[in-house]
């Protein structure tokens, strides 16, 4: 079975491209779900080391994670981009300890190749445990325009998450393919030319 990691900056349309290649029988697995619905999940240990660090003002009244309070520590203030190696450091191998476990249940299923959408690939080290790489890349306007439109929060706050990514030329430099995501770009037919590149056809 292939492993592929597929990474890329905040509304460069990951979850859309990893659709894509699931109508051609590569199974993905979302990390921000993972993160989202297991690791952060009210009680949990993860949670709980969030909370020693950035305080309990990032829980809502019912335990569970705040998102929007932890998004403010993270990604704003002078001291953001130290917070946000906290927030990696203490989230990322519990993440990857529970995708790991995922990954054995699809292979011993007998699937050809699974995706990892990982938004920090590179920065969390699993790019060492994948065969190949993706990145998934849009314009700079298209990025912002989608990240307002989908999280519903300034112009402000979203340059500020984009500025704490790596930027997409970066990316093309790390990884092996790059999937272009912009309106004048074929999805399909980028899809199509990895799975074949990859000899993934069914």
């Amino acid at each position: 079975m292939i492993v592929i990691g597929l990474c890329g900056a905040s509304g460069s349309g990951k979850g859309y491209v990893c659709e894509a290649f699931k109508k051609h029988g590569v199974e993905f697995i979302d990390t921000d779900k993972v993160y989202s619905t297991k690791i952060v999940r009210a009680g949990s240990d993860c949670l709980g080391e969030l909370c020693m660090f950035f305080g309990k003002g990032i829980l809502n009244e019912d335990g569970s994670l705040n998102r929007r309070a932890l998004s403010e520590r993270v990604f704003q203030g002078e001291n953001a981009s130290e917070h946000l190696k906290v927030l990696n450091r203490i989230t990322h191998r519990y993440i990857l300890a529970d995708v790991e476990k995922t990954i054995d249940e699809y292979r011993k299923n007998g699937a050809r190749a699974v995706i990892v959408d990982a938004p920090v690939l590179f920065e969390s080290g699993f790019n060492e445990s994948c065969d190949t790489t993706i990145c998934v890349t849009a314009s700079y306007d298209t990025k912002l325009e989608r990240i307002i439109a989908r999280d519903k929060i300034s112009r402000e706050k979203a340059q500020a998450r984009l500025k704490s990514q790596l930027p997409d030329e970066r990316l093309v430099e790390l990884c092996e393919y790059e999937i272009k995501n912009d309106a004048d770009h074929d999805i399909e037919a980028q899809v199509l030319s990895i799975i074949e590149k990859l000899n993934l056809g069914e």
